[in-house]
């Protein structure tokens, strides 16, 4: 077994010049003008709080990449519970491993499961476990960043499920100060199919390192005309099914990713971007998940009604989300 990362334990003095990075004078990400950015205070205070109770390492044994973390993120989470998410932070001991070598095939989607893990041991879970009028063979399933609930998420697009396991459901801001995301692409963690996940700048000629730094573009765009069935109105983000992907628009495929060139792939590689707009997290995979990541909600097909992270309904646009409208024809958002 070859050890490839120790130990994801992140020094004060490594924070402080990240926290500056993160809120320069450069053009924001898509997404962040959804919130406001913390003040000086709260920066520094995140910045000398020790970070000791995060834990992650990375080994390769044999033809697989084996991720152990607590769930505990490597910078001071938000307030858990909070007004809009009464649940605590309880550290995790995941036990996962993802392909060394993935093959790209046809899309998969992600069916309630996890949709990856980030280098500080922190879950990609873009999911909800919310339908139009808590049915789920209605096939309206809310969107978590679609602005119908106030999910109780931190600075990091973030909050805490009932079984308190933190967990990402936009930009992990946090993670992201870590790094000069702008000037190189950043990698953040790794799908459950072992693809990796980066942040939401690459290369403008994906196969051409010399070429200028972008943000990438999601090919996704809300549908015309009014829903068919359910709560009927007109499509405005609200659902997951109020979203479309069109291959004439962005930079990423269905999957929100494409193949291209990385300082740690410089041969190319399929990679996978969280980015500020629909669908932040993608929602299906371009290889085959380790079965690994589906035993995280109790094997496939999904966690069971209500175990989502106890959405509230109503209030202000989650962070990075869609600004929506209220919940339309029931009381979504409850018990999860």
């Amino acid at each position: 077994m070859r050890r490839i990362v120790s130990s994801f334990l992140l020094s004060c003095l490594f924070h402080l010049p990240a926290v500056a990075l993160a809120h320069d004078n450069t053009a924001p990400l898509a997404g962040e003008e959804a919130f406001t950015p913390p003040t000086v205070y709260e920066q520094l205070l995140r910045a000398l709080m020790p970070d000791a109770e995060a834990s992650a390492t990375i080994t390769v044994d044999g033809n697989y990449r084996l991720i152990q973390g607590n769930g505990y993120p490597d910078y001071t989470p938000g307030n858990f519970p909070n007004a809009h998410n009464p649940n605590a932070i309880r550290k995790k001991n995941y036990q996962l491993r993802v392909p060394l070598n993935p093959v790209m095939g046809a899309p998969r989607a992600t069916v309630r499961t996890p949709f990856g893990i980030a280098l500080n041991g922190v879950l990609f879970d873009p999911g909800t476990a919310e339908y139009w009028r808590n049915d789920r063979n209605s096939g309206w399933n809310y969107e978590a960043l679609g602005g119908a609930c106030q999910l109780g998420l931190d600075f990091s697009n973030a909050h805490v499920q009932p079984n308190g396991a933190y967990h990402y459901h936009g930009l992990p801001t946090g993670l992201l100060d870590r790094y000069a995301y702008r000037n190189s692409p950043a990698l953040l963690g790794y799908a459950a199919d072992g693809f990796p996940i980066y942040g939401p700048y690459g290369y403008k000629k994906a196969d051409d390192p010399a070429s200028s730094m972008t943000q990438l573009k999601p090919g996704y765009r809300v549908k015309s005309g009014t829903r068919p069935s359910g709560p009927g109105g007109a499509y405005d983000g609200v659902f997951v099914q109020d979203w479309t992907y069109d291959k004439e628009l962005g930079d990423l495929d269905e999957c929100n990713g494409r193949v291209g060139v990385t300082p740690e792939y410089p041969d190319g590689t399929y990679y996978y971007v969280v980015s500020g707009e629909y669908p932040f997290i993608p929602r299906c995979w371009r290889g085959t998940p380790d079965s690994s990541f589906a035993a995280l909600k109790g094997g496939p097909g999904g966690r069971p009604p209500g175990a989502g992270g106890n959405h509230q309904p109503g209030g202000r646009p989650p962070q990075g989300g869609m600004g929506g409208r209220p919940p339309m024809g029931g009381a979504p958002c409850q018990g999860s």
